[in-house]
């Protein structure tokens, strides 16, 4: 979505709100494409005192699955956008922290896109606690404990030894 800033830049204490949907269903994230629903972005451009800012969030739920378990879950996930806008830098050391207008247009689907996609986290768990898999037989500890026998370190078997001898 484009929003064309004309007005705002040259009103101060203006704003410009703004809502639509992105897709990026086609979006691969470790073999997986979670952002199977549309993600909502709504916000406002303001001008306080000559200087462009965005505010705003991108939200949607998430398909996943459990990077412990495997299991399948939905999770909610919502990334804050806050940005200032210019039409032209100053200087280059601050062309990461500003992002510059396409003459006074602003590419909000680019902004919400990298946002979104750098909010997203490395590791998703269906639980805090989750237990995942046995590493042997491969049960899933979160419905019980396995029938697995806890393998004794070889440099301890000869104190397993021990333990195992009837007393006299």
């Amino acid at each position: 979505m484009r929003l064309n800033l004309r007005e705002l830049i040259h009103t101060p204490g203006g704003s410009v709100p703004f809502a639509f949907a992105m897709d990026l269903s086609e979006l691969d994230f470790g073999g997986i494409c979670p952002a199977q629903h549309p993600i909502q972005v709504t916000g406002t451009v303001r001008n306080r005192a000559g200087a462009l800012e965005l505010q705003g969030e991108a939200s949607t739920v998430l398909e996943l699955h459990c990077d412990r378990c495997g299991k399948a879950f939905s999770q909610e996930q919502t990334i804050p956008l806050d940005t200032l806008l210019a039409t032209e830098l100053a200087d280059e050391e601050s062309e990461g922290e500003i992002y510059l207008l396409e003459g006074e247009e602003l590419d909000l689907d680019e902004i919400a896109r990298t946002a979104f996609i750098l909010g997203m986290d490395t590791k998703h768990l269906c639980s805090e606690d989750c237990k995942g898999l046995c590493a042997k037989c491969g049960a899933n500890l979160n419905e019980g404990p396995c029938d697995c026998k806890k393998e004794v370190d070889p440099r301890l078997s000869a104190l397993a030894k021990l333990l195992e001898q009837p007393e006299e």
